[in-house]
């Protein structure tokens, strides 16, 4: 826990410098495949002190992420496998070294793909679930690419957009409120979204 909260105060310190928004990019796109910390914290930090460039943070933030999902799907299609029940050198460094990566985790997200393909994609992209797991195993499982792709676009772009809007549009004084509840604001936007969907494919 220490060594991820000093992971934490160093991301934020970027906030700070001239160079915010290229880190801004970098964490988003390391991220979406090995880094512990989400970029969510920076996001807040530089929205915060430039309001005028929230969007631009947001789609800055979006467009790294979706590259280092696509680059985690490729470590899962090219790397992950030494045979087709055999886990390659690669696959035992992350079960063993990522934060929230682990063999249970893998083969939990493999169930949840039979059942929902897409919407595991973009559940993960927006909620808690570590995303990295899931960008991984996409390529693994050798999931549709397209779908994939479209699901990290929308679940990322609604995430982090959602994160710089309220930042923009309350400022200071709703940052501590997120903090603390951002996991539930997820959860919560994420079943209304999947339930407009839904209610769409009946209705037309």
């Amino acid at each position: 826990m220490k060594l991820l909260r000093k992971l934490y105060d160093w991301v934020l310190h970027w906030a700070e410098t001239p160079y915010g928004p290229i880190a801004l990019f970098l964490l988003a796109f390391a991220e979406s495949f090995v880094f512990p910390i989400p970029p969510d914290a920076l996001l807040i930090a530089l929205v915060l002190g430039a309001s005028a460039k929230a969007f631009k943070f947001a789609l800055n933030c979006t467009v790294a992420s979706v590259l280092g999902a696509l680059l985690g799907y490729a470590i899962g299609y090219f790397l992950w496998w030494n045979s087709p029940n055999e886990f390659s050198s690669v696959a035992h460094f992350f079960f063993s070294n990522v934060p929230g990566f682990s063999e249970k985790a893998f083969f939990d997200v493999k169930s949840l793909y039979d059942e929902y393909n897409f919407w595991i994609v973009f559940t993960a992209g927006f909620t808690p679930i570590p995303y990295k797991v899931i960008t991984i195993s996409s390529g693994a499982f050798d999931i549709n690419l397209f779908v994939f792709v479209i699901a990290s676009f929308i679940s990322r772009g609604a995430r982090f957009f959602l994160v710089a809007f309220l930042i923009w549009k309350f400022g200071p004084t709703i940052k501590s409120f997120i903090d603390k509840y951002f996991n539930w604001l997820a959860i919560a936007f994420t079943v209304l979204l999947i339930g407009g969907f839904v209610l769409i494919k009946y209705l037309v």
